[in-house]
C-alpha cells in the first residue's frame, strides 16, 4: 500500500509541477518578435495581444487578441496550440490540435487568404518540421462585400503531407451542415440544410435542402441538388466553374412552387401567385459573382395553376375599350407560356390564359430597366354577345403595368356603338377595326 500513495503522491506534484511551471514563464519578450515575423511573411500588418504558456488539462500554447492588416481584415478571439510532446524530439514535431475562437474575416481577408492558398511553397528536401493534424474554428463569421456567412464551427483533419483529408462545417444554428471528403485529387460533397437562407443571392427559404457533388480546386458538378420549398419541390444539377471568372450552367425540374412569397424575391415590383410547374436550364460566364445576373441566361416552358396576376385587370381592358383605366388583377385557371431572359432582358412568347369566360395570348418582353412591350389578344364571352378578340397593347413597367386597346380597335368600336349602339356594336366594331389594321398591317407594328 505504500508503493500506491508514494505513486498517487508523485502523480500530484507532476500535475501541479505541469500546472505552476508555465507560471513562471514569460513570453511576453518574444511577442515583438514574433509580430515582425509574422507580419514580414503576410507583408501586412499583424498584432498580437498576449502569448502565454498553460499547462493544464494539457500543456499548450495560448494567444489572444491576433488581428491581421491594417483594418483588421483578419480577427482571431484565441488560438490554442496544442503538441504532441512524444514528438518534441522528432525531425517532425506534431501539433495534435490548432482550436481557434471567434474567428472574423472580412472580404480583404479572404483575397489574403485566397493569394497565400495559391502561392507555391518552397520545395525542400527532407520531412516538413511541423505537421499540424487537426484545425477546429469555432464560431467563425465570414463578411463578404454584401453579405456574410455564419456564425459556424468547423473541424478541418489534414493528412501528413498538410493537405484537408476532411472538413465538418456546422452553423451554429443547427441549419446547415456541410461535410467535404477527399478522393484522390477531388473532394466529395455532402450538403443538409433545413429552414435555411443562403447567404448570397435571393434570401430563398429552403424547408429542406439536399445536395450531393464533386468538387476539385476549380470547380465544382454538383450532380443531385433536390429542395423542398414553397409547397413544391425542385430537383436537378448544377456545375459551377471559378478558375477563370465564374462559370454557371445547370437544369432543373420545378413541381407545385407557390409564387406567392417566391416572386418577389426576384422581382419585387411583380405581383404573382398560383402554382408553377417548369424545367429551367440556365447559364452564365461572367468575371466575378456581382455580374452573374446580369450575365444569365434561362430558358423555360412553364406553366402555373390557380393564380391572381395583380396590377393589371385584362378582361377590363379588352370590354372597356373606350376608358384607358386597366388597373386591377387578371385571376385565372391556367396561365402558361415560354420564358427566356439573356442578359437581363425576359421575353414571354406562346402566352395563354384562360379564366372562365377570358381567354387571351400573345408576346410580352420585359426590358432590364422592367419597361413592358408587347401584344396580347384577348376574347372575353358575356353572355348571348358573340365574343370578339381585342388585340391590346402592353406597355408601363411591372410596378405600374398597362394594357390598352390597338388605335384601330377603339376607332372601330366607337363607330359600332354609334351604329349599332352599346354591347353588340362595341364588340362588332372592334371586331371590324381589330381586323383592318391587322390586314393594313398595324398589328405587325410594335406600340
Amino acid at each position: 500500500m505504500k508503493w500506491l500513495k508514494f505513486s498517487a503522491l508523485l502523480l500530484l506534484i507532476l500535475i501541479i509541477s505541469v500546472a505552476i511551471i508555465p507560471l513562471f514563464i514569460s513570453l511576453e519578450d518574444y511577442r515583438p518578435e514574433i509580430e515582425k515575423k509574422a507580419s514580414e511573411a503576410l507583408k501586412t500588418p499583424v498584432r498580437l495581444k498576449s502569448l502565454k504558456l498553460v499547462g493544464l488539462p494539457l500543456p499548450h500554447l495560448a494567444v489572444t487578441g491576433i488581428e491581421v492588416g491594417k483594418g483588421g481584415d483578419i480577427k482571431v478571439g484565441s488560438v490554442t496550440v496544442t503538441p504532441d510532446l512524444s514528438t518534441l524530439l522528432s525531425d517532425t514535431r506534431v501539433i495534435s490540435s490548432i482550436n481557434i475562437e471567434d474567428l472574423a474575416v472580412n472580404q480583404a481577408g479572404i483575397d489574403r487568404v485566397a493569394a497565400l492558398a495559391g502561392a507555391q511553397p518552397d520545395k525542400k528536401g527532407g520531412p516538413p518540421a511541423v505537421r499540424v493534424r487537426e484545425i477546429r474554428l469555432s464560431n467563425a463569421t465570414v463578411k463578404m462585400q454584401k453579405t456574410g456567412f455564419g456564425p459556424f464551427d468547423a473541424r478541418i483533419a489534414l493528412t501528413s503531407a498538410g493537405a484537408p483529408d476532411s472538413a465538418r462545417i456546422t452553423t451554429r444554428d443547427g441549419k446547415l451542415n456541410i461535410t467535404v471528403d477527399p478522393t484522390g485529387k477531388n473532394f466529395n460533397l455532402d450538403i443538409q440544410a433545413k429552414g435555411w437562407r443562403p447567404p448570397v443571392g435571393p434570401p430563398l427559404l429552403f424547408d429542406e435542402l439536399l445536395i450531393k457533388g464533386v468538387a476539385t480546386l476549380n470547380d465544382a458538378n454538383l450532380s443531385s441538388v433536390s429542395a423542398r420549398m414553397y409547397g413544391g419541390s425542385v430537383n436537378g444539377k448544377t456545375a459551377i466553374g471559378w478558375q477563370k471568372g465564374l462559370q454557371l450552367k445547370g437544369d432543373y425540374t420545378v413541381n407545385g412552387i407557390e409564387l406567392r412569397d417566391l416572386v418577389p424575391l426576384f422581382s419585387p415590383e411583380t405581383k404573382l401567385t398560383g402554382r408553377l410547374t417548369a424545367k429551367p436550364v440556365f447559364s452564365a460566364n461572367a468575371a466575378n459573382a456581382d455580374q452573374l445576373k446580369n450575365a444569365m441566361k434561362l430558358d423555360t416552358p412553364f406553366d402555373i395553376r390557380d393564380g391572381v396576376l395583380h396590377g393589371i385587370d385584362i378582361q377590363k381592358a379588352a370590354t372597356s375599350l373606350i376608358t384607358k383605366d386597366s388597373s386591377g388583377q387578371t385571376r385565372f385557371d391556367a396561365l402558361s407560356g415560354h420564358f427566356a431572359m439573356d442578359r437581363g432582358t425576359q421575353h414571354i412568347s406562346n402566352l395563354k390564359v384562360v379564366s372562365g369566360s377570358l381567354s387571351a395570348d400573345g408576346n410580352v418582353t420585359i426590358a432590364p430597366n422592367k419597361s413592358l412591350s408587347g401584344r396580347i389578344n384577348a376574347e372575353v364571352k358575356a353572355g348571348s354577345v358573340a365574343a370578339a378578340s381585342v388585340p391590346l397593347n402592353i406597355s408601363g413597367t411591372l410596378d405600374e403595368p398597362r394594357a390598352l386597346p390597338t388605335g384601330g380597335t377603339v376607332t372601330g368600336a366607337a363607330v359600332g356603338t354609334a351604329i349599332l349602339g352599346p354591347g353588340v356594336g362595341t364588340s362588332v366594331g372592334a371586331k371590324v377595326g381589330g381586323w383592318a389594321e391587322s390586314l393594313f398591317g398595324g398589328g405587325d407594328k410594335k406600340k
